[in-house]
């Protein structure tokens, strides 16, 4: 279920609003392969499934920010901003990799709005974020996302 706002004004007075668990996204070895190309990273742990089943984590793992590039969709789906011209990503400030994802996991996010102030540009939301794995007790990551809603 999306959280849905009539305008980036209204994230002001709608700090501690829980946003909901977004659907289960897996994170195939097609996709790992995919970020290293768009990376360069390629490293074996991620792309090499052979060596990696000898490896600390018995298998090929996700990079950390590929994991962390999937907040982006998920939040789409937990938060909708209606008269909103544009959204722009303004960082993080707060990662912690705390569990690693396997190859063939399903993972999704959750989502709280942790703050938001007015800025020059719109509206600045703080969102509080947990990248949990399907069957893991540990997630994935947990974060502090910015994101700067321009109004209409």
């Amino acid at each position: 279920m999306t959280a849905t706002f009539d305008s980036p004004a209204a994230l002001l007075d709608s700090v501690g609003a829980d946003l909901g668990t977004s659907e289960w996204v897996t994170v195939d070895q097609s996709r790992i392969d995919g970020f290293a190309d768009a990376t360069g990273d390629h490293q074996w742990i991620h792309v090499d499934p052979e060596r990696a089943a000898g490896g600390p984590f018995g298998g090929t793992i996700a990079h950390g920010y590929l994991s962390l590039s999937l907040l982006a969709p998920l939040m789409f789906e937990l938060l909708h901003v209606e008269s909103t011209a544009l959204v722009i990503n303004a960082g993080s400030d707060r990662v912690r990799f705390i569990t690693p994802v396997r190859s063939g996991s399903r993972v999704r996010g959750t989502a709280s709005i942790a703050g938001a102030e007015p800025v020059a540009l719109g509206v600045r939301v703080r969102l509080a974020v947990t990248l949990q794995i399907e069957g893991e007790t540990k997630p994935a990551l947990v974060a502090e996302t910015l994101t700067i809603f321009v109004p209409a």
